[in-house]
């Protein structure tokens, strides 16, 4: 867990980037920090209560914030396609599914 000890540690120009998951880091420590100039940034594109953020990273010029995107890769899009041909091929061939539904 990124702390607030973590965090002083970094310094005035250290900068958080959190892309893993919003739990990693105590969001309102990050908030006072950054509000008080603790640390110098953050780039952040998870949160720790999504997708209620806390009002104070929208005004500061230290923050950039953008939507959690890590699943927007080209492979990610190409394995996707292959996966949903792959299943149609064997749906209309009364073949089993390369990643069948499970009824519960």
């Amino acid at each position: 867990m990124i702390n607030k000890e973590v965090m002083k540690a970094l310094g005035k120009e250290g900068v958080i980037v959190n892309i893993g998951r919003g739990a990693v880091i105590d969001e309102k420590e990050l908030v006072q920090c950054l509000v008080e100039g603790e640390i110098g940034g953050a780039g952040l594109d998870v949160f720790e209560n999504e997708p209620d953020l806390p009002k104070e990273l929208f005004t500061l010029d230290n923050v950039v914030l953008s939507p959690h995107l890590a699943v927007y890769t080209s492979e990610s899009f190409s394995d996707l396609f292959d996966l949903v041909m792959g299943n149609l091929e064997a749906f209309f061939s009364n073949k089993p599914l390369l990643s069948p539904l499970l009824d519960e």
